[in-house]
């Protein structure tokens, strides 16, 4: 495993229990104008309820598969590649709602950071 990959799963693990736990009830930069929340946030969408918790759920699980994939490598590249798909998706959302570009910034960066592990794991 490459020091670039195993830092990459590590950061987007992180940025995801920040994100989805650690600030799910509070306003940040990169929410959409009028979203206060997580749940603001994915109305602001147009998605139900049952999609930010699909979504959340599914990001929390990839995110905590991507830190056992540090030891137990086989988990990695298929949460990686998931992630991708969902950080891709998130990108999605932004532009959907017209977004600056700025505010789709760290969805952008965390898939870049997926498709690095995708593409050392891919070998």
């Amino acid at each position: 495993m490459s020091l670039v990959a195993a830092a990459s799963q590590i950061i987007i693990a992180l940025g995801i229990f920040n994100v989805w736990l650690i600030r799910r009830g509070r306003s940040t930069p990169y929410r959409p104008d009028g979203a206060a929340n997580l749940a603001e946030e994915f109305r602001r969408y147009g998605l139900p309820d049952w999609a930010r918790v699909a979504i959340g759920t599914t990001k929390v699980a990839l995110a905590i598969l991507l830190l056992i994939g540090l030891v137990v490598t086989p988990v990695t590249l298929p949460a990686a590649a998931l992630m991708s798909v969902l950080m891709a998706g998130a990108i999605v959302a932004h532009l959907k709602v017209r977004d600056p570009l700025t505010k789709a910034a760290p969805a952008a960066i965390m898939l870049l950071l997926s498709l690095v592990v995708v593409a050392t794991h891919a070998t």
